[in-house]
Protein backbone atom coordinates (compact mmCIF):
# COMPACT_ATOMS: atom_id res chain seq x y z
CA UNK A 1 0.00 0.00 0.00
CA UNK A 2 1.42 3.37 -1.01
CA UNK A 3 1.31 6.53 1.11
CA UNK A 4 -1.38 7.91 -1.23
CA UNK A 5 -3.48 4.75 -0.77
CA UNK A 6 -3.07 5.00 2.99
CA UNK A 7 -4.13 8.65 2.97
CA UNK A 8 -7.26 7.83 0.94
CA UNK A 9 -8.10 4.90 3.24
CA UNK A 10 -7.68 6.99 6.39
CA UNK A 11 -9.83 9.78 4.96
CA UNK A 12 -12.59 7.31 4.05
CA UNK A 13 -12.47 5.80 7.54
CA UNK A 14 -13.35 9.11 9.22
CA UNK A 15 -17.07 9.34 9.94
CA UNK A 16 -19.00 10.97 7.11
CA UNK A 17 -20.62 13.54 9.40
CA UNK A 18 -17.22 14.66 10.67
CA UNK A 19 -15.87 15.01 7.12
CA UNK A 20 -18.94 17.02 6.10
CA UNK A 21 -18.62 19.42 9.03
CA UNK A 22 -14.86 19.87 8.58
CA UNK A 23 -15.26 20.47 4.86
CA UNK A 24 -18.09 22.94 5.44
CA UNK A 25 -15.89 24.87 7.88
CA UNK A 26 -13.05 24.99 5.37
CA UNK A 27 -15.38 26.04 2.55
CA UNK A 28 -16.93 28.75 4.74
CA UNK A 29 -13.49 30.13 5.56
CA UNK A 30 -12.47 30.09 1.89
CA UNK A 31 -15.69 31.07 0.11
CA UNK A 32 -18.08 32.52 2.68
CA UNK A 33 -21.14 30.86 4.18
CA UNK A 34 -23.54 31.99 1.44
CA UNK A 35 -21.54 30.02 -1.15
CA UNK A 36 -21.65 26.78 0.84
CA UNK A 37 -24.48 24.75 -0.67
CA UNK A 38 -25.40 21.19 0.14
CA UNK A 39 -24.62 20.23 -3.47
CA UNK A 40 -21.19 21.87 -3.47
CA UNK A 41 -20.46 20.36 -0.07
CA UNK A 42 -21.47 16.89 -1.26
CA UNK A 43 -19.22 17.21 -4.29
CA UNK A 44 -16.29 18.38 -2.17
CA UNK A 45 -16.70 15.55 0.36
CA UNK A 46 -17.31 12.96 -2.36
CA UNK A 47 -20.77 11.86 -1.25
CA UNK A 48 -24.28 12.37 -2.56
CA UNK A 49 -26.32 15.44 -1.72
CA UNK A 50 -28.81 13.15 0.03
CA UNK A 51 -26.01 11.81 2.24
CA UNK A 52 -25.21 15.37 3.32
CA UNK A 53 -28.89 15.92 4.20
CA UNK A 54 -29.06 12.58 6.01
CA UNK A 55 -26.03 13.51 8.12
CA UNK A 56 -26.75 17.18 8.91
CA UNK A 57 -30.44 17.65 7.91
CA UNK A 58 -30.32 21.35 6.98
CA UNK A 59 -27.96 24.23 6.38
CA UNK A 60 -28.89 25.76 9.75
CA UNK A 61 -28.15 22.45 11.48
CA UNK A 62 -24.84 22.30 9.61
CA UNK A 63 -23.94 25.79 10.82
CA UNK A 64 -24.84 24.81 14.36
CA UNK A 65 -22.67 21.69 14.11
CA UNK A 66 -19.74 23.75 12.80
CA UNK A 67 -20.11 26.25 15.62
CA UNK A 68 -20.30 23.51 18.26
CA UNK A 69 -17.25 21.80 16.76
CA UNK A 70 -15.27 25.03 17.04
CA UNK A 71 -16.55 25.66 20.56
CA UNK A 72 -15.29 22.24 21.64
CA UNK A 73 -11.81 23.12 20.35
CA UNK A 74 -11.83 26.32 22.40
CA UNK A 75 -13.18 24.56 25.50
CA UNK A 76 -10.42 21.96 25.25
CA UNK A 77 -7.92 24.83 25.46
CA UNK A 78 -9.72 26.11 28.56
CA UNK A 79 -9.58 22.68 30.18
CA UNK A 80 -5.89 22.33 29.33
CA UNK A 81 -5.11 25.72 30.89
CA UNK A 82 -6.83 24.75 34.11
CA UNK A 83 -5.23 21.30 34.15
CA UNK A 84 -1.78 22.90 33.95
CA UNK A 85 -2.38 25.03 37.06
CA UNK A 86 -4.39 23.00 39.58
CA UNK A 87 -3.19 25.14 42.52
CA UNK A 88 -3.32 28.66 41.06
CA UNK A 89 -6.64 29.89 39.66
CA UNK A 90 -5.26 33.14 38.23
CA UNK A 91 -2.51 31.28 36.37
CA UNK A 92 -5.10 28.77 35.18
CA UNK A 93 -7.22 31.60 33.78
CA UNK A 94 -4.12 33.13 32.17
CA UNK A 95 -3.12 29.81 30.56
CA UNK A 96 -6.68 29.09 29.41
CA UNK A 97 -6.97 32.59 27.96
CA UNK A 98 -3.70 32.29 26.10
CA UNK A 99 -4.69 28.91 24.68
CA UNK A 100 -8.04 30.25 23.50
CA UNK A 101 -6.53 33.38 21.95
CA UNK A 102 -3.79 31.43 20.18
CA UNK A 103 -6.39 29.13 18.64
CA UNK A 104 -8.55 32.12 17.71
CA UNK A 105 -5.65 33.88 16.00
CA UNK A 106 -5.19 30.90 13.67
CA UNK A 107 -8.83 29.89 13.22
CA UNK A 108 -9.88 30.51 9.62
CA UNK A 109 -13.58 29.86 10.26
CA UNK A 110 -13.62 32.37 13.12
CA UNK A 111 -11.91 34.95 10.92
CA UNK A 112 -14.52 34.36 8.22
CA UNK A 113 -17.37 34.86 10.70
CA UNK A 114 -15.77 37.94 12.26
CA UNK A 115 -15.06 39.46 8.86
CA UNK A 116 -18.72 38.82 8.11
CA UNK A 117 -19.59 41.10 11.00
CA UNK A 118 -17.51 43.79 9.32
CA UNK A 119 -19.37 43.92 6.04
CA UNK A 120 -18.53 40.73 4.19
CA UNK A 121 -20.62 37.54 4.02
CA UNK A 122 -23.10 37.92 6.90
CA UNK A 123 -25.37 34.92 6.30
CA UNK A 124 -23.79 32.95 9.15
CA UNK A 125 -24.02 35.84 11.59
CA UNK A 126 -27.75 35.54 12.46
CA UNK A 127 -27.34 31.93 13.53
CA UNK A 128 -24.23 32.76 15.53
CA UNK A 129 -25.90 35.68 17.29
CA UNK A 130 -29.09 33.75 18.08
CA UNK A 131 -26.95 31.01 19.60
CA UNK A 132 -24.62 33.42 21.39
CA UNK A 133 -26.45 33.08 24.70
CA UNK A 134 -26.13 29.31 24.68
CA UNK A 135 -22.47 29.53 23.60
CA UNK A 136 -21.82 32.03 26.37
CA UNK A 137 -23.65 29.82 28.87
CA UNK A 138 -21.56 26.78 27.91
CA UNK A 139 -18.27 28.67 28.16
CA UNK A 140 -19.33 30.27 31.45
CA UNK A 141 -20.36 26.91 32.88
CA UNK A 142 -17.00 25.32 32.03
CA UNK A 143 -14.98 28.15 33.58
CA UNK A 144 -17.28 28.29 36.62
CA UNK A 145 -17.04 24.55 37.19
CA UNK A 146 -13.26 24.63 36.96
CA UNK A 147 -12.96 27.60 39.34
CA UNK A 148 -15.14 25.92 41.97
CA UNK A 149 -12.38 23.33 42.42
CA UNK A 150 -10.13 26.01 43.95
CA UNK A 151 -10.34 27.23 47.53
CA UNK A 152 -11.65 30.70 46.72
CA UNK A 153 -12.92 33.09 49.36
CA UNK A 154 -15.85 34.26 47.23
CA UNK A 155 -19.59 34.07 47.69
CA UNK A 156 -21.54 32.35 44.91
CA UNK A 157 -22.63 35.75 43.59
CA UNK A 158 -19.05 37.05 43.60
CA UNK A 159 -17.80 33.96 41.80
CA UNK A 160 -20.58 34.23 39.22
CA UNK A 161 -19.70 37.88 38.61
CA UNK A 162 -15.98 37.13 38.31
CA UNK A 163 -16.59 34.28 35.86
CA UNK A 164 -18.93 36.42 33.77
CA UNK A 165 -16.35 39.21 33.54
CA UNK A 166 -13.52 36.83 32.67
CA UNK A 167 -15.48 34.96 29.99
CA UNK A 168 -16.90 38.10 28.39
CA UNK A 169 -13.48 39.76 28.36
CA UNK A 170 -11.86 36.76 26.69
CA UNK A 171 -14.68 36.48 24.14
CA UNK A 172 -14.27 40.16 23.35
CA UNK A 173 -10.60 39.56 22.59
CA UNK A 174 -11.46 36.49 20.51
CA UNK A 175 -13.71 38.60 18.30
CA UNK A 176 -11.57 41.74 18.26
CA UNK A 177 -8.02 41.17 19.50
CA UNK A 178 -6.08 44.21 20.68
CA UNK A 179 -2.73 42.59 21.43
CA UNK A 180 -0.83 39.34 21.21
CA UNK A 181 -2.37 36.27 22.85
CA UNK A 182 0.42 36.29 25.43
CA UNK A 183 0.07 39.97 26.37
CA UNK A 184 -3.71 39.74 26.55
CA UNK A 185 -3.57 36.53 28.58
CA UNK A 186 -1.15 38.16 31.02
CA UNK A 187 -3.54 41.10 31.45
CA UNK A 188 -6.54 38.80 31.93
CA UNK A 189 -4.51 36.75 34.42
CA UNK A 190 -3.70 39.88 36.44
CA UNK A 191 -7.37 40.86 36.42
CA UNK A 192 -8.34 37.33 37.46
CA UNK A 193 -5.88 37.54 40.37
CA UNK A 194 -7.72 40.61 41.66
CA UNK A 195 -11.19 39.21 40.95
CA UNK A 196 -10.54 35.83 42.52
CA UNK A 197 -8.56 37.09 45.52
Amino acid sequence: MTQADLTVALEAARPTRQRIIETAARMTAELGWSRVTMGALAEEVGVSRQTVYNEVHSKDALAEAMIMRELLVFLAAVEKGFDRHPDDPAQAVRAATRGVLEIASENELLRAVVSGTQGADTDLLPLLTTRSQSLLAIATSVVHDRLTTYDLDLSPAELNGAVDMIVRTVLGHVVQPTGSPRATADAVGRAAQRLLG
